[in-house]
């Protein structure tokens, strides 16, 4: 029973669906961590269920090999108890080769029994073995099942990492909108056409006065040649 619970949790542990179960998380980084932790507990658990089931199947099938060599060794020792009887009742000792047959059907009983005990261990040991290889393959899809929540955490704090420069990024890149109107930026060049406006105005003012003092000038002159005229008329020149 306690070794078919080991197979059943060794194999429900390895068709587990990560993504399915990333899925359903929340912080799914906190429960690849959590698995990751679960998952290296449970196979150092598994490994050392799977290492008592084989030194279990090993002692079984080191008595089982006994067994077998027992059953040989005593078919010879009744073979070798057989001749020897059948040499003494050729000699005419009776008695003495029918104690020797009673040893040989001694020899045969226990090559019987070694037999017979051999033999009831096989499906055991079958079945066992079959056990094994599953766990086995169970503790191996578990390795690999573990290798793949390392990777995949390694994928999500990558991702995440690169989804934190972004926003970084573009938060940084919103703060310097040359297009936004309110921005440091656009407020500076709105300074700087003030200003240059301010100069052009003045300078439009200057051009304007100077004109207006030529233009002055030129009718201090034209009241001088009307006195010079007026002055000629007078003296008849």
């Amino acid at each position: 029973m306690t070794k078919q619970t080991i197979l059943g949790r060794v194999t429900q542990l390895a068709k587990a669906n990560i993504n399915a179960l990333l899925d359903q998380a929340e912080d799914p980084q906190k429960m690849l961590d959590q698995l990751i932790r679960d998952y290296t507990n449970n196979i150092a658990e598994a490994e050392q269920a799977v290492a008592a089931t084989i030194g279990n199947l090993r002692l079984m099938e080191q008595d089982h090999e006994e067994d077998v060599e027992a059953a040989a060794e005593w078919g010879g020792k009744a073979l070798a108890a057989s001749r020897k009887a059948d040499e003494l009742r050729g000699a005419g000792s009776v008695v003495e080769a029918d104690k020797f047959d009673n040893l040989a059907k001694v020899a045969l009983g226990r090559q019987l029994q070694s037999e017979q005990e051999a033999k009831t261990a096989e499906p055991t040991i079958a079945s066992q073995t079959e056990v094994v290889d599953k766990l086995k393959t169970g503790l191996d899809q578990m390795k690999a099942k573990l290798s793949e929540l390392k990777a995949k955490r390694d994928e999500l704090v990558a991702r995440a990492k690169s989804a934190q420069a972004q926003n970084r990024m573009m938060d940084a890149v919103k703060n310097i909108d040359v297009l936004d109107p309110t921005s440091e930026l656009s407020r500076f060049e709105d300074k700087v056409r003030r200003e240059e406006a301010r100069a052009l105005g003045k300078q439009e003012l200057a051009a304007s006065s100077l004109d207006a003092q030529f233009e002055q000038l030129d009718g201090l002159g034209d009241s001088a040649e009307i006195e010079a005229r007026l002055a000629a008329l007078k003296t008849g020149a």
